[in-house]
């Protein structure tokens, strides 16, 4: 990874964080996208502890907002000649419904919308970096969900760990579609399950869910395992060329059947259009 720049959304804590320390170590410099400044920061020490020899850096954005995604997207393509990896790491879930800046459902907007929108924000410098690689968190969540057609918002009905697991086959879905439209391009782009990992994630969920969390994680693996996969379709010789597949334990696995419906996936993707206003000239 010596002299490869990889952008990292959810790296400043948990598998994220992990997986950004380990890429450092092996001489890639990283680009943080980080919500709280202390956080990256911290994030940032770490990282030229890990490597030293290279100026990692941080922007900071709300990826829940449309505009702010877009921003922070238009920074780091003005600032970055090529960017060799993305990974869209950064995800949430809430107990009760709550509504993104944009009006949209903030689980839908943070774990689906800000991987769309920052991919397309970045796909000129992703297409113009040879061989580069877009590595994003899915989840085995993803196993039973199914997209209502008719309330992608989940107006009318909502469950805080099924709406989760939608997103969740959002990404694996939408994975499925920016792998088919960077077909050509040399850029490739998987996704994967990590793994039940004890992290930060779902501490501010809210409600029940929040309070069970502590006990469930009693079961999950650590970070650094949870990582593993995230670091491999990075870095890993052996993924170069292979695109649009979902991945767990560092081996392509088959999601549901739900997950491979590529008619549903272009859809998404219409949809996700118009929810972000369109995609820049500029970027695509």
């Amino acid at each position: 990874m010596r002299g490869k720049v990889v952008v990292v959304t959810g790296g400043t804590s948990g598998i994220g964080q992990v997986a950004a320390e380990q890429l450092a170590g092996q001489g890639a410099r990283i680009v943080l996208i980080a919500r709280n400044k202390a956080r990256a920061e911290a994030t940032l020490e770490r990282l030229r502890k890990a490597g030293a020899a290279v100026e990692h850096t941080a922007h900071l954005a709300d990826l829940s907002s449309i505009a702010a995604t877009k921003r922070v997207a238009a920074e780091i393509a003005a600032a970055e000649p090529r960017i060799d990896v993305l990974i869209n790491n950064a995800g949430a879930l809430f107990n009760r419904r709550q509504l993104s800046p944009d009006g949209l459902e903030m689980t839908f907007a943070v774990n689906h919308m800000a991987y769309f929108v920052l991919t397309e924000g970045l796909r000129g410098r992703l297409a113009a970096t040879p061989m580069a690689r877009v590595v994003s968190t899915a989840s085995g969540a993803h196993q039973g969900a199914v997209l209502d057609m008719d309330d992608l918002q989940s107006a009318k009905a909502y469950s805080g760990f099924s709406v989760y697991g939608r997103s969740k086959l959002c990404n694996i879905l939408w994975t499925r579609e920016v792998a088919r439209r960077f077909e050509g391009a040399g850029v490739t782009a998987n996704c994967l399950h990590p793994g039940f990992v004890a992290t930060r994630f779902g501490d501010g969920s809210g409600g029940a869910l929040q309070a069970i969390m502590p006990l469930a994680k009693l079961l999950a693996i650590s970070p650094k395992k949870g990582a593993e996969t995230i670091v491999y379709l990075a870095s890993a010789p052996e993924v170069t060329g292979v695109t649009g597949k979902y991945f767990y334990k560092c081996k392509p696995v088959e999601p549901s059947d739900e997950a491979r419906d590529d008619a549903v996936a272009a859809w998404l993707w219409a949809q996700s259009v118009k929810l972000a206003g369109g995609v820049d000239a500029a970027a695509a």
